[in-house]
């Protein structure tokens, strides 16, 4: 039996060191998180990958003003006598050499002139789509700061309520044992004893809540930033503090106008489809190319050509252009519509986007001194009633009252704070200028 009780110590021993080994912490800033959440994104990516495509693009444009060099060959074998009827004068037409294997080859080269402006055109639109790939990464980098910003904040927030409850608790739990004592001695009621323990319960179940939000976003900062699901995250307490100079709505309505790279990304698209328009009239132009090659044949017995050699221009005109309407003119100018209502649209959404964000902004920090204030009452308001409980001139309702007013006054403080970081962050990214260290 003493080996079995031996065996389980160890064992669990060994599951408690496990435990607190497979749990990893890990101290980040802010600012460090944002370049995990950047480094590891998923969506940015996908971003990569689109701007690959679009260079590709870029790439095949480009390619079409290049020559065209293009080598044919052939060998066959005539397994039946062919008929071979010679029409040149003098020469006897009938029966022929006999033929049983044809070899012939060729080189084609072909170097466009001119193409009405399609190439030119297709070069420049392929730039700019590229770059507005480029453009609307940066969009989503901004926008990715901000999420892992928002998480962060609700770990921040989730960690500093387990602080404020655990306190409390403590404090809680000190005065259920005086109580208990109070009460053996005779000097208050039984009631009075569970109304403070119930109290100290609604505490726990309060603090059960927290860090349960807690363990929920910390998982999410994991995800977001790519780190093990088992990684504690501890966060910087001091970032709620960093100052916020805000400046007047215009500013941040001009800066939004010069730094948004949606809008930036839409301006490069709008020039490609004025491009592609101009592509499409491009369409009713002939198309222009030097042109030239080389030939060489051999059928034995009978033929052999060699040093071939052919140059000259070559001219290429749809006529069928004359009677077709020109489609893929009408379809590019339905997207420079498209796309004009679209940038107008965004110019609105950007006003309404910023505009709204200030307005949270100056909320959130008029309600930080708001909470702050009435902590300040909170605190007082218990240390008065603690005082008139101590002397009888207040029941034990009254304070469990206070004592709870007080944990959700202080408790409001940190969040205030921290929900002002965040609404002011959120102001910088709808101009674009929340800065990716």
């Amino acid at each position: 039996m003493k080996r079995i009780n031996n065996s389980v110590i160890a064992l669990s021993l060994l599951l408690g060191m496990a435990n607190i080994h497979a749990q990893e912490k890990k101290q980040l800033s802010l600012d460090e998180a944002v370049q995990l959440g950047i480094q590891n994104s998923k969506n940015l990516k996908i971003d990569a990958a689109k701007i690959e495509e679009a260079t590709a693009d870029l790439l095949e444009a480009k390619n079409r003003q290049l020559p065209e060099l293009k080598v044919s060959g052939s060998y066959m074998y005539l397994p039946i006598k062919p008929t071979v009827d010679i029409k040149l004068p003098g020469v006897s037409g009938a029966g022929g050499p006999d033929v049983h294997q044809v070899a012939y080859g060729s080189v084609n080269l072909s170097v466009p002139i001119y193409s009405g402006g399609r190439i030119k055109y297709g070069i420049q639109s392929a730039k700019y789509l590229v770059e507005a790939s480029k453009l609307s990464t940066e969009n989503d980098k901004i926008a990715i700061a901000y999420n892992v910003a928002q998480a962060y904040n609700n770990l921040f927030k989730a960690n500093q309520s387990i602080k404020v409850l655990e306190e409390n608790l403590t404090a809680s739990q000190k005065r259920d044992e005086t109580f208990l004592k109070l009460e053996n001695n005779g000097v208050i009621a039984r009631n009075d004893r569970l109304k403070a323990n119930l109290q100290t319960s609604n505490i726990e179940l309060q603090l059960l809540d927290a860090k349960n939000n807690y363990n929920i976003a910390n998982i999410n900062m994991d995800l977001l930033l790519g780190l093990p699901d088992n990684t504690e995250i501890e966060v910087d307490q001091n970032y709620i503090d960093e100052s916020q100079d805000v400046k007047p709505v215009d500013y941040y309505v001009n800066e939004a106008k010069e730094n948004r790279k949606d809008l930036q990304a839409l301006d490069q698209q709008r020039k490609a489809a004025e491009l592609g328009s101009k592509a499409a009239k491009a369409e009713n132009l002939p198309s222009i190319a030097f042109t030239g090659g080389y030939v060489a044949a051999d059928i034995p017995k009978f033929l052999t050509i060699y040093n071939a050699v052919n140059v000259g221009v070559g001219i290429s005109y749809n006529l069928s252009n004359i009677w077709k309407e020109n489609s893929s003119l009408k379809q590019s100018k339905a997207r420079e519509m498209q796309l004009s209502a679209t940038n107008e649209l965004l110019n609105d959404n950007i006003k309404l986007d910023v505009n709204r964000e200030y307005q949270n902004t100056d909320y959130s920090k008029k309600r930080i001194a708001v909470f702050e204030k009435s902590a300040e009452q909170a605190n007082e308001n218990y240390r008065i009633t603690k005082n008139k409980y101590d002397n009888g001139l207040a029941t034990m309702t009254e304070l469990l009252d206070a004592d709870a007013a007080q944990i959700a006054a202080n408790v409001g403080v940190i969040n205030a704070k921290a929900d002002a970081a965040l609404a002011y962050r959120k102001l910088l990214q709808t101009t674009g200028t929340l800065t990716i260290k």
